[in-house]
């Protein structure tokens, strides 16, 4: 399959839109286009090929299972992992655990785009200083949107699109290269990618107060026979309550706080 110009541009807008801190999907989370999984289906779809985009997407998504990005340093980049990714195993026609040692290499490489988009955001928190110290609110607030944006919209469109149109070919002639036993091995360490993600996963899990909720899942899977969504929609109601609780709880003053708080009254009015 060959990549289009035009939908190597959508490709590379797809994955702007998923860069954290784009705000045009802020009703529905930037970061929902970062996942592998979305974003393998909207690709799917620029390219004709939804239903592939959606299992190779799903594919990649399992070794980002457990991705948390912390203190502004990524150490891998899930959205172009994702759009990328997808984009170039979809033109290769590779298998989706194929795709997997496909997109991982290429989610590291996303850590540079990202530690350029900060440095040259870095002389925009200057200008944004000096408008404030002269009372220029209007362009404080336009130094905060615009030019950011504009950097993120190149960083991210450009790189993807060439990778995309000039990298479809070089993708497919590899493959076909590596066709046989170099490309079986390719797929069975894209199947072992996944267990990182898992384990992650897992190690979380392990957790007393966690644990109790992912053995109740397992029953409701293996021994109650229900299908995903009921127990999805089951788990976002507990979640819902869970969360509900433990926030009226927080709001609750200690007890011992109370009654250190009497004492204190008592003395002062004695």
């Amino acid at each position: 399959m060959k990549i289009s110009l035009i939908q190597a541009i959508l490709v590379g807008v797809v994955y702007y839109l998923g860069i954290n801190g784009t705000p045009w999907l802020s009703l529905l989370g930037s970061t929902l286009l970062q996942k592998p999984l979305v974003a393998g289906v909207v690709v799917g779809i620029i390219m004709g090929d939804p239903v592939g985009g959606a299992a190779i997407g799903a594919a990649i998504q399992l070794p980002f299972i457990a991705y948390i990005s912390a203190g502004g340093a990524p150490p891998t980049d899930p959205g172009l992992a994702g759009t990328l990714g997808t984009a170039l195993a979809l033109a290769a026609g590779v298998s989706p655990s194929a795709a997997i040692a496909i997109a991982v290499p290429i989610g590291l490489l996303g850590t540079i785009i990202w530690v350029l988009h900060m440095t040259i955001d870095v002389f925009f928190v200057h200008m944004i200083d000096q408008a404030a110290e002269e009372g220029n609110m209007k362009k404080a607030v336009f130094l905060h949107i615009v030019p950011p944006q504009i950097v993120a919209f190149l960083l991210g469109v450009i790189p993807v699109a060439l990778g995309c149109y000039f990298g479809s070919g070089v993708v497919s002639n590899i493959i076909a290269l590596l066709e046989g036993r170099p490309l079986q091995a390719l797929e069975v360490i894209g199947g072992i990618l996944p267990a990182i993600g898992i384990a992650m996963n897992l190690r979380s899990i392990s957790k007393p107060g966690i644990l109790l909720w992912y053995i109740l899942g397992f029953i409701l899977a293996v021994y109650m026979g229900l299908e995903t969504m009921p127990i999805a929609i089951i788990a976002g109601i507990v979640a819902y309550l869970y969360t509900e609780q433990a926030a009226k709880q927080e709001l609750q003053p200690a007890p011992a706080a109370a009654a250190a708080s009497d004492d204190d009254d008592d003395d002062d009015f004695i």
